[in-house]
């Protein structure tokens, strides 16, 4: 067992990076990662190999499940099932924690 206290929102920096991803823990399928994303970028159309959920940071995202959108705030979860078709947009500049479980 470890222990560590990190702070979320500087955990990650994006300089002139469009979209970055730094995985925190990651066993098989099951990750905790953070990423950030400026504003009006895209994380293209993809699926999850295990449940997952959204936890805003700061910012605002936007996630497109088929024919659904849901905006998610600082400080929103947004939560959905493996194998979903989905794409991320930032409506701002945006840190978020993803947890695939």
């Amino acid at each position: 067992m470890f222990f560590n206290v990190l702070k979320a929102k500087d955990i990650i920096e994006l300089d002139e990076l469009k979209f970055k991803r730094e995985v925190l823990m990651e066993n098989n399928d099951r990750n905790l990662s953070i990423i950030a994303i400026k504003k009006d970028e895209i994380i293209d159309t993809h699926t999850s190999a295990a449940d997952a959920a959204v936890y805003v940071i700061d910012g605002e995202i936007e996630l497109h499940f088929d024919a659904e959108k849901f905006k998610v705030e600082k400080g929103e979860i947004l939560m959905f099932k493996k194998d979903m078709q989905h794409k991320v947009i930032a409506l701002k500049d945006s840190k978020f924690l993803l947890i695939k479980i």
